[in-house]
């Protein structure tokens, strides 16, 4: 018997299609495109908390600044008043103990001013780090920053629908629920045989040049339908685990919610309350300068003592410094209202990507 050898070339495409009856492949879509929104929304969040943490060192930079020219400034006065009881004294007007009091008036003041600085200091090298830089690379603006910054406009509060929707966190867990609600769907067709339709076609010719005509055409339905049952005691195992999942992610979703609303009140109580506080304290402040001033010129024309004098120098010294603090505080709690308003990652620009820098 004599062989023979011939050649063959042959070029096809098989296919195949998965009839979604039961909607196993819409869902699992849906999942996944929960899945990234609620990336995206945690992404949100972290720029929100970079901002908010970046905004609030750098209040924290501009305070300490101000405490410390407070200090400085009190120091100076308390200075001159030491200078004036030594002179008193001098002239045999006063008494040792004036002068020990008008010192430790001046030495105290004076004290708080390296604590202030220092504090300054380490807000601008975190203000660094938190800006992509090192430690020592501090930001020259906001080294010379002394007055603490305060909101220009009005806060854009709106209502609990306009919150929950702004918040990235809540967004986030919303996506989430949807997400694995919908992969409930998914583990429910699951239960369901799966269907898929398969074809192939090809060109088969023994020379190649022919594989573009006509005769060279060959196709091949097979089975139309494939059937896949599905194991149900392995299937309803994971559609339990799927609703599982779904119910805490509604638990968590509850949660997130409850936490805006308490976080935003809390707020809010806070701003408020510093507001209020801050506005008695300028008012003391004044009272305190004038009653510093009047006992200063009393004390030039006899009429008041030098421990009156000192007296109303305590008290503008204690003034000025709750006000200063207060300015502080009120700086952070609109900060962290911010934080809690979830505002400002709307009109934010893309996060652009850096690449390392290699040596």
């Amino acid at each position: 018997m004599q062989s023979a050898e011939f050649d063959v070339f042959q070029v096809g495409l098989d296919a195949g299609y998965q009839v979604d009856i039961f909607g196993q492949v819409s869902r699992a879509i849906e999942a996944g495109r929960g899945d990234v929104a609620a990336a995206q929304a945690g992404l949100d969040a972290a720029r929100i908390a970079i901002a908010a943490e970046t905004a609030r060192t750098y209040a924290q930079a501009c305070s300490f600044a101000a405490q410390a020219a407070v200090a400085r400034e009190t120091a100076q006065l308390q200075d001159q008043t030491l200078g004036l009881t030594r002179r008193l004294l001098e002239a045999g007007r006063g008494t040792q103990r004036d002068v020990d009091q008008a010192m430790v008036l001046s030495e105290s003041a004076r004290s708080q001013v390296p604590q202030f600085e220092a504090e300054r200091r380490a807000a601008l090298y975190a203000l660094a780090t938190l800006t992509g830089r090192p430690p020592a690379e501090t930001d020259a603006d906001a080294a010379q920053c002394t007055v603490p910054p305060q909101v220009s406009g009005l806060i854009p509060v709106g209502d609990g629908a306009a919150l929950l929707a702004r918040r990235p966190d809540v967004r986030q867990a919303e996506r989430m629920l949807a997400a694995d609600t919908a992969r409930v769907g998914v583990a429910t067709a699951a239960l369901y045989p799966s269907i898929r339709l398969l074809g192939s076609v090809s060109l088969g010719a023994q020379d190649i040049g022919d594989l573009a005509k006509s005769d060279s055409f060959n196709f091949s339905l097979g089975p139309l339908i494939s059937w896949s049952f599905p194991n149900m005691g392995q299937a309803r195992a994971r559609l339990r685990q799927a609703e599982a999942t779904s119910e805490g992610s509604l638990a968590t979703f509850d949660g997130t919610v409850l936490t805006a609303l308490r976080e935003v009140e809390q707020a809010l109580a806070r701003y408020s309350g510093e507001i209020e506080r801050n506005v008695a304290l300028r008012r003391a402040e004044a009272a305190a300068s004038n009653a510093a001033r009047i006992a200063g010129l009393r004390f030039s024309a006899g009429r008041d003592t030098l421990l009156q004098r000192i007296d109303a120098e305590r008290d503008r010294a204690t003034a000025r410094a709750s006000l200063a603090q207060s300015n502080a505080a009120l700086a952070e709690a609109q900060v962290a209202l911010f934080n809690a308003l979830g505002g400002g990652w709307e009109t934010a620009p893309q996060p652009v990507r850096r690449e390392p820098v290699v040596n």
